[in-house]
């Protein structure tokens, strides 16, 4: 099996593993504990911690454990508004859905006004449509995404700042982590959150970054984990292998982007010489791994299938809401038109991948247009 979805979820490295293994055997103890083991634990876990708050640029006090981005943006949002009780919040309507289906919920549940904040046809934020829509001193709190995981299109997030003045900013920086530099300071955010299993870390393991002046209502109470922000036994395999995992970003990020944009530009090269083809968010910055386009001919899940039957796996968007069985909310945000969007597919690089990997998958795009009674010469 080929695999181009790291968007999705990447491999645990062997690295990360041979960390994490001694915590779930000789060093099983509770972090909460007083005794030899229990302060093992608490020390992989700080160590942790330092870990990833390097991999941000931020100070070991902001970071706090969760269970994964989706617990990370959830506590963001919801610890923000019960505790301050904003009158406006926002996002984009490109967000994943663990920041925009939460923001509804909210909304409805509460009743406050949630503006939807437009994307341009390329995919990041329209700041001249909200110049000219809004109050924006009413926001209370906003979130924008700094990479979409579908187009891979980064946003401006520091420039929401001068945007919303009065407002706490939040970013998900879920796919942007371990592909570009990510600077909590520089981007000038109150909130951020990330997940380990994006960065070739274990799954189960998250964190939100924040700021000390944040007021922030914890969403789970029990025995006062992480300074009671997040209570619950902290799962320290996955919280050792997530600061392993941080530290391996931070130190080969250079080598893994020269690696996954040599790969991407062949890969769009090849699509480009197959006619019809549109690549998404093409003209912007992206995250160096990611292509995600489409072509008129061929339903965008039945294309999945017959690469996935030929040992290929890729992807329809977002992981988390593949099985909707709808066209991208992302691509219906940059206006593209419902038929186009229905056949996109999304190609996620990785460390792993090769350039004969991406030939082979161009070959057997090809040849999946043509099992489908097409010719990719001939599309008419």
């Amino acid at each position: 099996m080929s695999y181009l979805d790291h968007n999705a979820t990447t491999p645990v490295d062997e690295s990360v593993l041979e960390v994490m293994l001694p915590y779930m055997r000789q060093h099983f103890g509770n972090a909460s504990a007083v005794h030899v083991q229990g302060r093992i634990a608490r020390d992989a876990i700080e160590q942790a911690r330092q870990q990833v708050a390097d991999l941000v640029g931020a100070h070991p006090a902001q970071i706090v454990f969760t269970s994964g981005g989706t617990e990370a943006n959830n506590l963001a949002i919801k610890g923000v508004v019960a505790a301050q009780q904003p009158a406006v919040i926002a996002c984009s309507t490109i967000e994943h859905p663990s920041v925009f289906d939460v923001m509804k919920h909210i909304a409805q549940k509460q009743l406050l006004r949630w503006d939807h904040l437009a994307v341009t046809p390329d995919g990041v934020i329209d700041f001249e449509n909200i110049s000219n829509s809004a109050n924006t001193n009413d926001h209370g709190l906003v979130s924008v995404m700094l990479a979409n995981n579908e187009t891979g299109a980064i946003n401006d997030v520091a420039r929401l700042r001068s945007v919303f003045p009065k407002a706490l900013i939040h970013t998900d920086a879920v796919q942007a982590a371990g592909k570009i530099a990510v600077d909590f300071n520089v981007l000038d955010v109150d909130l951020l959150t990330l997940s380990a299993h994006k960065i070739y870390g274990p799954k189960g393991a998250g964190a939100m970054v924040m700021r000390k002046s944040v007021l922030l209502e914890p969403q789970l109470h029990g025995g006062g984990q992480e300074k009671g922000w997040r209570s619950g036994t902290e799962n320290v395999a996955a919280i050792a292998g997530f600061g392993h995992a941080a530290v391996l970003a931070r130190i080969q990020l250079q080598q893994r982007q020269q690696h996954v944009l040599l790969l991407r530009s062949q890969l769009e090269k090849e699509l480009r010489q197959m006619p019809g083809v549109v690549i998404f968010a093409e003209t912007i910055e992206r995250l160096p791994n990611t292509v995600f386009f489409a072509q008129p001919w061929i339903e965008g899940e039945t294309l999945l299938m017959l690469l996935d039957q030929q040992g290929f796996a890729v992807g329809s968007g977002s992981a988390c809401a593949s099985q909707a069985k709808r066209s991208s909310p992302v691509l219906r945000a940059m206006q593209v038109n419902d038929t186009l969007a229905a056949n996109a597919i999304r190609v996620s690089l990785g460390a792993s991948n090769t350039e004969a990997e991406v030939h082979e998958f161009c070959t057997l795009l090809k040849n999946c247009l043509n099992m489908s009674g097409l010719s990719v010469l001939n599309p008419a």
